[in-house]
């Protein structure tokens, strides 16, 4: 498995903490979800510049870094809450869960 930086990884997950109370979502019931994500997140973060979706698929992921549509929080996101990762879930969403905030170590759980 590829790796991030622990500071991208940190960053990222203030980010997702952040965003998730600006907008009024939650994180997803499962943890590993939401871990999962956000380390997706600081890796393209690491290797594109920006926090690319991790869970789509891309032919050219530099132009979808430069068109800006994919890059977290997406324009889905921004103008619906509508997150296909599950980072980003309105409470009564089937897989929301109650919080807004996910410990370093549950992160980096995923990483070992």
């Amino acid at each position: 498995m590829r790796r991030p930086t622990p500071k991208s990884l940190e960053a990222l997950r203030k980010f997702a903490q952040t965003d998730a109370k600006r907008t009024d979502t939650v994180f997803c019931a499962d943890t590993g979800v939401t871990a999962a994500v956000i380390v997706g997140l600081a890796i393209h973060k690491d290797e594109l510049g920006a926090p690319l979706c991790p869970c789509r698929h891309y032919e050219d992921k530099r132009a979808e870094v430069a068109a800006a549509y994919w890059n977290c929080p997406c324009v889905p996101m921004r103008e619906r809450k509508a997150c296909h990762c599950l980072l980003f879930l309105p409470p009564e969403h089937p897989f929301a869960g109650t919080g807004r905030e996910i410990a370093e170590e549950e992160i980096t759980q995923l990483l070992e």
